[in-house]
Formats: structure tokens, C-alpha cells, sequence
């Protein structure tokens, strides 16, 4: 079993920042790779960014410039930097997580719950 476990959203004005966390926990693992995605209401879920075991990263254009994925892998936590929020990047972020369960023998997907992102105008 896997928990991820995403803490740093919130209210934040157009203009402003926030970094998001994504604490990976329980069976032992190795990350393959890790991305944040979000839903806006209404909406799909869409890829925002991610980042592979050789710290490759891939973001969306509409979050390009303005967002920073990264990772500590000593703690197994995934960040998500997001600076010049705009009124449409508010929706639901989730982490997510491809992991190689050393007891299974085989790749695993994990989501964590979500963050409320809401920016204001």
C-alpha cells in the first residue's frame, strides 16, 4: 500500500504564489515517476506537470514559465511551485505517482486526494 498525501493549497490572489507538497508513504517502492494534475469544476482531469526518476520534466503550456516541478527524493516528497496564478488555474490538484513496488514486483499507479487551488481575481 501507498499513501500520497498533498498539503499547500488554498485561497491566493491573481498575481500571487503557492507551492504545492505531495508526501509519498507505506510499502517500499521506487519512484518511476510523479506528476501533479488538476480538475477545474465541471472540468476533466488534466496533466500539469511531471517529472521522471532522471528528473526530466514535462509541463503544460498553459502552466509553462510559470510553474516548477521538483522532488526530494530522501523524503519522497513531490513540489509543485506556482507562481503568477491566474483566476483559471483554480481547480482541484492532484498528485500522482508511478512507483515499482519491490514486494509485488511490478509498477503501481497512486493518487493522492487533492488540494483545493482557488485563486481570486
Amino acid at each position: 500500500q501507498v499513501q500520497l498525501v498533498e498539503s499547500g493549497g488554498g485561497l491566493v490572489q491573481a498575481g500571487g504564489s503557492l507551492r504545492l507538497s505531495c508526501a509519498a508513504s507505506g510499502s517500499e517502492f521506487s519512484i518511476i515517476t510523479m506528476g501533479w494534475y488538476r480538475q477545474a469544476p465541471g472540468k476533466q482531469r488534466d496533466l500539469v506537470a511531471t517529472i521522471t526518476s532522471g528528473d526530466r520534466t514535462n509541463y503544460a503550456d498553459s502552466v509553462k514559465g510559470r510553474f516548477s516541478i521538483s522532488r526530494d527524493n530522501a523524503k519522497k516528497t513531490l513540489y509543485l511551485q506556482m507562481n503568477s496564478l491566474k483566476p483559471e488555474d483554480t481547480a482541484v490538484y492532484y498528485c500522482n505517482a508511478r512507483l515499482f513496488m519491490f514486494q509485488l514486483g511490478r509498477p503501481l499507479d497512486a493518487w493522492g486526494q487533492g488540494t483545493l487551488v482557488t485563486v481570486s481575481s
